[in-house]
């Protein structure tokens, strides 16, 4: 897992460069692990993450508060814009769905979630703002929201071809409820002109090795 990690983040970082991204959306933030891993592996444009959990997002806060180029919106992305509910679990598996038969056995920890009210807004509607002051904008957008990365793409509506490349986890199989399959996810990005540079094992089972989701690099 470590080796996949760290080629994924080689990857996307050698990819940022060579589209002369300025700007990654961080949507799925958490408290900031994918921010702090491209400033690791040498990006240095501006970062706009997104985590609406609000005792997670003021950690996220506290780990942006000394790098002046990375911003914090306390907001899940999605198709429209309303308040929500979402399924706060343990770690990094906060869901706006619920989860699956098949994954409530492999996750313990969902017997335990709760719900929060959290605000929900498109990505359109939110452009403008996070790419200010950016001469020539060329963002490039990260989706880690369990199960929901197509509501959140959805939002952005005709803007999306706007982005110079996109990552998501695509998943075999469904730890949420009425997530997208991996085929679903990949055909609607090719459907807006987005191409696979590369693939990347997050988890697999351990008792047959079957990958469960992939990061998938466009």
């Amino acid at each position: 897992k470590a080796v996949m990690n760290h080629l994924a983040a080689e990857h996307v970082a050698s990819l940022l460069y060579h589209y002369r991204a300025d700007c990654v959306l961080d949507v799925g933030a958490n408290t900031g692990q994918y921010a702090k891993q491209l400033r690791r592996y040498g990006y240095r444009g501006r970062i706009v993450s997104f985590e609406p959990v609000p005792e997670i997002t003021e950690k996220l806060r506290r780990a942006a508060a000394n790098d002046p180029d990375w911003h914090v919106y306390p907001y899940a992305l999605g198709r429209e814009d309303r308040t929500d509910t979402i399924n706060v679990v343990y770690g990094s598996m906060s869901s706006m769905l619920g989860p699956s038969e098949f994954g409530n056995t492999r996750y313990k920890r969902f017997k335990r979630s709760r719900g929060q009210e959290i605000e929900v807004r498109r990505l359109d509607g939110l452009l403008d703002k996070v790419l200010d002051g950016l001469d020539d904008p060329r963002p490039y957008l990260k989706l880690d929201t369990q199960g929901f990365d197509l509501e959140a793409y959805a939002g952005g509506g005709d803007r999306v071809r706007e982005l110079v490349g996109l990552q998501s986890e695509v998943a075999l199989m469904q730890i949420y409820e009425g997530m997208p399959r991996m085929a679903e996810a990949v055909a609607t990005f090719e459907a807006d002109g987005f191409e696979i540079t590369g693939m990347y094992p997050v988890t697999r089972e351990e008792t047959t090795g079957r990958v469960l989701e992939f990061d998938c690099v466009m």
